[in-house]
């Protein structure tokens, strides 16, 4: 097929628990997309072949030919070999040296361009949403883990070794067991869901089983919605549990506006969209006791514009931006072998100097 003809770019937030895939044009106009659940326990090749489902599933809705992709950019959750497209590690998925980009070029037939999760996010909202305009920022998204996402100086920093933004890793408290260390194991969604369950099983009040109305207490049944609502009916549970996971989280973001000076924080991922401003306030106050120094109170810190968009639209700038890398690099192999005696390597001769000679 022509390359004009390949008008469309496959936006992907590969997510620990839900997947999207969104039908976007070059221009970004989300024109078709899906929704459903990981379910990354029954293994990378189950997890691959629903991408594929999705993807045609949303060319569909999209009333467009798989024929029509120009690109695929998928954001993944974990540690990621950006040349090779692999994903390296992903404890939420239970993933270790996936290659997600070789697997979906194989499967689809066009290019995959493969990120990090979060790292999508910060581009998606850096560009279209609420870190428009903004120079340095973090994006740290709270959902099945804790991760991050920089832009520092408008360009999305990975650092030396490609891994900058695992900020769920960072260890809070060292001298706990194994499992209870880090953010991630104690302010994620899911770390906050798994205490409210195991308080509420041992008998500590709650209005959160009247709430489930029938449903079994356990992470299926028990959503970021209905924790924003008990904690917004001033369930104390559960305003114990996420008042000390937004304390955390205050303390770990001004350590990192203390080290790196943010101009803005744009906190996302599905308990940030349950809970709103509400949550953005609590993490805001315990972010002004804690950084240094306090100019960097100046630092906003704000809830996602593109919410459960954002890795969808930041996979595809992610696609569109490399291809056009690529596109440039092809331009300038171009310009320099019409410089360049192939068979010396040395520049080639003008027409002057090859007159002279003869």
């Amino acid at each position: 097929m022509a390359t004009s003809a390949r008008k469309y770019i496959v936006g992907i937030d590969l997510g620990g628990t839900n997947m999207q895939v969104g039908i976007l044009t070059t221009t970004m106009k989300l024109v078709g997309r899906t929704k459903t659940k990981t379910r990354a326990k029954q293994g990378s090749k189950a997890v691959l072949e629903r991408i594929v489902e999705q993807i045609n599933e949303a060319c569909a809705l999209a009333k467009i030919s798989p024929k029509n992709l120009k690109a695929i950019g998928i954001g993944a959750p974990g540690a990621i070999d950006p040349k090779t497209g692999t994903v390296l590690q992903a404890p939420n998925l239970r993933w270790t040296n996936v290659p997600l980009a070789k697997a979906l070029t194989k499967a689809v037939g066009v290019p995959t361009f493969v990120t990090n999760d979060v790292r999508a996010a910060a581009i998606g909202e850096h560009q279209l949403g609420a870190g428009r305009g903004c120079r340095d920022l973090l994006c740290l998204w709270i959902g099945t883990g804790v991760g991050g996402g920089l832009i520092l100086n408008n360009q999305l920093y990975t650092g030396h070794f490609n891994t900058a933004g695992e900020v769920g890793h960072m260890i809070l408290f060292p001298g706990t067991p194994p499992g209870s260390r880090t953010l991630e194991h104690n302010c994620s969604r899911t770390a906050i869901v798994d205490r409210i369950i195991r308080l509420i099983r041992a008998h500590h009040p709650s209005i959160i089983p009247d709430l489930l109305e029938g449903e079994p207490l356990d992470h299926e049944s028990l959503k970021a919605r209905t924790v924003s609502i008990a904690y917004a009916k001033g369930d104390l549970l559960t305003r114990d549990v996420v008042d000390d996971a937004a304390h955390f989280i205050g303390i770990c973001i001004a350590g990192l506006s203390s080290a790196l000076s943010f101009q803005r924080v744009v906190l996302g991922g599905g308990l940030t969209e349950a809970m709103g401003d509400t949550l953005v306030h609590l993490v805001r106050a315990s972010f002004n006791d804690h950084v240094y120094p306090h100019v960097n109170r100046k630092c906003e810190i704000v809830k996602t514009k593109l919410e459960a968009d954002a890795g969808v639209y930041g996979g595809a700038l992610f696609a569109r931006d490399r291809l056009n890398d690529r596109s440039s690099d092809r331009s300038s192999d171009r310009s320099s072998d019409r410089t360049t005696d192939r068979t010396t390597d040395r520049p080639a001769p003008s027409p002057a100097i090859t007159r002279a000679a003869k």
